[in-house]
């Protein structure tokens, strides 16, 4: 059995755990090096990105991650930790850090407040079966995709809202949240166990 940490600094850490055991892996939290050290795969939740580097670097945590993402570990960011696996931010606040890793462009927010969050059915590539129930809220968009980067999901309108860079997935919406743990199996099936 694979153990998936969830980085347990903010965000929805515990829906992230249930999916992860809903899809047939161990799930743990993770907060430092040692128990960096410990999984198969890492798991950067939806919260606040800012808030969560911040926490990284208190926690001397930052490098760390930084690390262990280039060197190859398999990671997934829904939301704002598609926010911290991106190369590059739009509309971020001064000095904000991210993890990078993904060759893409972000924009925070670009939906709008919490009022404007919404749900809608989604196509994902390399899932079959009825379109995924994905949850936005707050939720970033993906503006840019670089040449590295395969674009798996998009809106009716084309906006980009799911990618898959070697080791790295990044989605924005939140699919712990609808109980669609698909997406959980596609990253443990394909790119950690694979």
């Amino acid at each position: 059995m694979k153990t998936i940490g969830v980085l347990a600094f903010q965000g929805d850490v515990r829906e992230h755990l249930a999916a992860v055991e809903a899809s047939g892996a161990k799930g743990v939290e993770v907060r430092t090096a040692a128990e960096l050290a410990q999984i198969d795969g890492l798991i950067l939740p939806g919260g606040e990105s800012t808030t969560i580097s911040k926490l990284a670097r208190i926690f001397d945590m930052f490098d760390p991650l930084k690390a262990t993402i280039a060197s190859g570990l398999p990671t997934f960011g829904t939301c704002a930790g598609l926010i911290l696996l991106a190369d590059r931010i739009l509309d971020g606040i001064d000095g904000q850090e991210t993890f990078g890793g993904l060759d893409v462009t972000v924009r925070r927010n670009a939906f709008g407040h919490q009022t404007e969050s919404f749900e809608t059915n989604l196509a994902f590539k390399g899932i079959s079966g009825p379109d995924l129930v994905a949850a936005f809220i707050r939720a970033p968009i993906i503006e840019q995709v670089g040449p590295e980067a395969e674009v798996l999901a998009t809106l009716i309108s084309g906006a980009v809202v799911g990618v898959r860079q070697k080791s790295i997935l990044g989605i924005s919406f939140h699919p712990e949240v609808t109980g669609e743990f698909r997406v959980h199996r596609f990253f443990i099936d394909s790119m950690v166990s694979a």
